[in-house]
């Protein structure tokens, strides 16, 4: 902090058994720098950070740096990390589409064979606040039977939620008064809009329903007015998931990874 102005910050949770992590149940945590700084600057931040955890009895540290497109600073963080002795503990790779605009002018040029897919299906398209966790268990049995891992805690997304309501959306896809898919996502912060939930009914016979789902996220952040749209790390149980990184690059124009750092003191 200089004349009252936070130049720099980091926030971690510490654990009963002495371990910082920044931040833990988040998609990130990780250093973030408000304002300019020297290389110099900040490698004597995050030299005072590690000094004061260690005065603290701290004997493990976690950091969640986010991708560069969240925090233009991170190649430099996470190089000053590495200088520091952090070790790479896990590196995943999110898809982005960037630009304010761009989004926009996607939108415009999509709305009309969008409306008409829809139309044509049948299908009402919901998009809004959360009312209630129900489409979790469609979502985890949608998922399930399709052999995909479940990674998420309905009691988490719940808590979440329901101390950030503005901050989550879901968009529901219906035909027939029944649902046959879920999408979730939020603004992590503001600005961006995380696509990081969503799955499809098997037994829906309806084709291209991915991408109405992910041009109905460029519409809301459109309306939203963000800058860039998350759409999230593509993997599954044995690796990269290279048909969904696939699919999500139809709708992507940047890609930057969220490396997860370890530090034992």
């Amino acid at each position: 902090m200089k004349k009252g102005k936070v130049k720099a910050s980091v926030t971690f949770a510490i654990s009963n058994e002495f371990e910082a992590v920044s931040l833990p149940k988040s998609p990130f945590g990780g250093f973030w720098i408000e304002e300019n700084l020297t290389s110099s600057s900040l490698e004597a931040f995050l030299k005072a950070v590690i000094l004061e955890l260690k005065q603290r009895r701290i004997a493990f540290i976690r950091v969640i740096q986010p991708p560069k497109v969240y925090e233009p600073k991170t190649d430099l963080i996470n190089y000053l990390l590495f200088k520091e002795g952090f070790i790479q503990e896990r590196i995943l790779s999110h898809q982005f589409f960037v630009g304010k605009k761009k989004i926009k002018k996607l939108v415009q040029k999509e709305h009309a064979k969008s409306q008409k897919k829809a139309k044509d299906e049948g299908l009402t398209i919901q998009v809004g606040h959360i009312q209630n966790f129900s489409f979790l268990d469609q979502v985890r049995s949608w998922n399930q039977s399709r052999g995909y891992q479940i990674g998420f805690e309905d009691a988490r997304i719940i808590n979440q939620v329901s101390e950030f309501p503005d901050r989550y959306f879901l968009i529901t896809f219906v035909k027939d008064k029944r649902a046959i898919a879920h999408s979730l996502c939020n603004t992590v912060l503001p600005g961006s809009l995380y696509y990081f939930l969503s799955a499809i009914d098997p037994k829906s016979t309806l084709k291209n329903v991915g991408d109405l789902i992910l041009f109905t996220l460029f519409q809301l952040a459109a309306e939203l007015k963000v800058s860039f749209i998350d759409l999230g790390s593509s993997e599954n149980e044995v690796g990269v998931n290279h048909n969904l990184m696939f699919f999500k690059s139809r709708f992507s124009n940047e890609i930057s990874n969220k490396i997860s750092w370890t530090l034992k003191l």
